[in-house]
């Protein structure tokens, strides 16, 4: 079922979650035990991230320095297939444009479909030390709304190449916002404009970046629904843990935390989890009692906070 439908038939609120696979050489069983946390709270569906290869270097010999090229963390669609059909929850596997060249794009969505997944997100994906070679018979999508349009081209049976006799796949597809703009926009309103084409190329729905204030959201919403933004936008939720997120955080997601959060966080450091917990809780009520129908939550690997604080809600 896709994430539109799901959400189009909400009644009651709902909560959704995002995983990332297990680092390189780590035991599947370890998404498996995530799961089977979040499964007694009913999630319509649960986001699989997915990383591009990066760089590194290593000495492999007294003066002699190695480049290794690896991914990460892969499995992404493996873990979506594992998640779909173990579980009977709908997945969401992230697509990247950058590492990725249309023909593995559409190639990882063959799979997907074949999987049974229905839904995708489309990121561009963060920069990283390692440029994969672009062969010149290959295509790349530079922005995410060129990988939505890549991905909606699909619902009228366009593909990279021409295939003979091949049916079309639709997907429904998610696209990320930012309360606080993306990093790399000038302002919040070319921010926006620039969400709008996402919309425009076939999003169906936005998740939002973390966010630690609920109104920069709701003047998020506001200023999505002045540009004629009308697919739904779901606020992303993340519970902080320790102290050292008070720079982890903000330099890797650019985001700010209120004055009274981090005033808190950096005089009782000791009680940094509680402190953290009760600010995502805060907020989540708030965002339920404004009339928010859904949340989303960066879950990581951390299913224990998360049960804790939906058992609360």
């Amino acid at each position: 079922m896709k994430v539109s439908e799901h959400l189009k038939d909400q009644t009651n609120p709902g909560f959704s979650f995002e995983i990332i696979p297990p680092a390189r050489g780590k035991s599947g069983k370890i998404i498996i035990d995530i799961v089977e946390k979040l499964k007694h709270f009913d999630p319509p569906f649960i986001d699989v991230t997915s990383h591009a290869a990066v760089a590194s270097y290593e000495e492999v010999d007294e003066g002699i320095i190695k480049r290794r090229v690896r991914r990460k963390r892969p499995g992404t669609l493996g873990i979506c297939g594992v998640i779909q059909n173990r579980f009977g929850i709908d997945t969401v596997a992230h697509l990247l444009c950058r590492g990725f060249n249309q023909e593995e794009t559409e190639d990882a969505l063959i799979e997907l479909q074949f999987l049974g997944i229905e839904n995708v997100f489309a990121i561009r994906g963060d920069d990283t030390n390692y440029k994969k070679p672009v062969d010149p018979n290959r295509h790349e999508n530079t922005y995410t709304s060129d990988l939505v349009k890549q991905i909606a081209n699909l619902r009228n049976g366009i593909y990279v190449e021409e295939i003979i006799n091949a049916d079309p796949m639709d997907f429904c597809v998610g696209v990320a916002g930012y309360p606080e703009k993306h990093f790399e926009a000038p302002n919040l309103k070319i921010d926006i404009r620039n969400l709008k084409k996402k919309v425009d190329a076939g999003a169906g729905y936005i998740v939002t970046q973390m966010f630690f204030d609920n109104e920069k959201f709701f003047n998020y919403v506001k200023q999505c629904r002045e540009m004629a933004i009308n697919i739904p936008i779901l606020p992303g939720i993340k519970i902080i843990h320790h102290k050292h997120q008070l720079v982890s955080i903000p330099r890797n997601f650019h985001v700010d935390l209120p004055e009274e959060f981090a005033d808190e966080l950096m005089s009782n450091p000791k009680h940094a989890e509680e402190i953290g917990f009760n600010w995502a809780l805060k907020q989540s009520r708030e965002l339920l009692e404004a009339g928010e129908k859904h949340l989303h939550f960066y879950v990581m690997n951390d299913a224990e906070s998360i049960s804790k604080l939906l058992k609360k809600l």
